[in-house]
């Protein structure tokens, strides 16, 4: 099958040759071109049984790898099981107004810092208010910044138990339906966003002008921001497969790529405006790397970022809290090999020979990746 790999080695020097991009996009195009190829080293495995060798390539690693994600996520998923509390959790997504699309693509990591924050405070000081729950919560927030057809469009999903801790150290439990309007979020949201933004002004290109300025300010106050609150999750373990589909994900996985012809990379997508109905989109290669690209974040900039009670300052202490107040079950987490990950992933011991089918593969020697010339 087609993969993102294919298309940026079919045309992704060209692409890069046509268009003044920073390093760190090179450096990702780069990475996604060579990923478990020779370039990237490996080793040699051979069957312990019958002999059949094999080279096993290295994988980039990156996160905007389709192919590295697997494993990466997997780890992470188990590693957040410790943290489940016996309580309903919420969805909620923030989403940026599409006026502001060209301000954010130009001012990436600031906005993207401010998306975050002008987020997470609004939900931990609607969430502190008694009118509505009247106690500090936890939360997991995720940026993502694509639509289903790869277009710009960031917003941040959170994962937020339903629940907190009161001043007098009590867990006070939400109602079943989320414990804060929608509306009320939409609002406090954009007041906070708006006013940060403000501040920022001087910091931020494309806002030099005060006409500029005035005139984003009056449209982005006259609109309602958008704000979606999902149904509680049935159960805390639907918690950690929604976290496993939607941390890790890059901007289109290899599995929605159905051609590369004539010049144009064929995809599926998923028309929400639309009754959510699949659908197939066509591009020109050049539109479809553009569109990928787009979602190449800066070097270094953390995309998953934990709030409240789990925040790593207050986790160890606070989490202990509100699982010993909820009754929480004490989970043991068991780390888990590459093998036994991907035997969990695929359902297939990947040690095991495919030609005799009872061997199992060891590493010979290193192979090294070829020298620049």
């Amino acid at each position: 099958m087609p993969e993102i790999q294919d298309v940026f080695r079919l045309y992704g020097g060209g692409y890069m040759e046509r268009h003044s991009l920073p390093p760190h996009v090179h450096k990702t195009v780069r990475s996604i071109c060579d990923c478990r190829t020779a370039a990237m080293g490996g080793h040699t495995e051979v069957c312990d049984e019958c002999g059949y060798a094999k080279n096993a390539y290295n994988s980039c690693r990156n996160r905007h790898c389709p192919k590295c994600q697997a494993l990466t996520k997997e780890r992470w998923v188990a590693d957040r099981e410790a943290d489940l509390l016996p309580v309903p959790y919420f969805h909620v997504v923030f989403t940026l107004p599409g006026e502001l699309d060209p301000l954010v693509l130009h001012n990436r990591r600031l906005l993207f810092d401010l998306l975050f924050r002008a987020s997470a405070d609004t939900l931990k000081a609607l969430a502190k208010d008694r009118k509505y729950l009247g106690a500090d919560i936890g939360f997991t927030s995720i940026l993502h910044t694509w639509g289903q057809n790869l277009m710009f469009h960031p917003h941040v999903h959170m994962v937020v138990p339903g629940g907190g801790l009161t001043a007098d150290s009590r867990w006070r439990s939400s109602r079943k339906k989320f414990f804060i309007p929608v509306k009320v979020m939409g609002r406090l949201f954009r007041g906070k966003f708006m006013h940060a933004l403000k501040e920022l002004r001087h910091k931020i290109t494309g806002l030099e002008d005060d006409g500029v300025w005035k005139s984003l300010n009056d449209t982005l106050h006259a609109k309602d921001w958008y704000v979606y609150c999902k149904k509680p999750f049935k159960t805390c373990r639907s918690v950690l497969q929604y976290l496993g589909r939607y941390t890790h994900r890059v901007a289109i996985s290899n599995h929605r790529i159905l051609s590369i012809r004539d010049g144009k990379v064929s995809f599926k997508w998923r028309d929400y405006k639309g009754g959510s109905k699949e659908k197939v989109m066509a591009l020109e290669v050049d539109e479809f790397m553009r569109r990928f690209l787009l979602h190449i974040l800066p070097p270094g900039f953390t995309k998953i970022r934990h709030y409240g009670f789990l925040a790593p300052a207050v986790k160890k202490t606070k989490l202990s809290l509100c699982k010993k107040l909820t009754g929480a079950e004490m989970v043991e987490i068991v780390k888990l090999s590459t093998v036994e990950l991907m035997k969990k992933i695929t359902g297939r011991d990947i040690t095991i020979c495919p030609c005799c089918g009872i061997g199992h593969f060891i590493q010979t020697y290193g192979l090294s990746p070829p020298k620049a010339s």
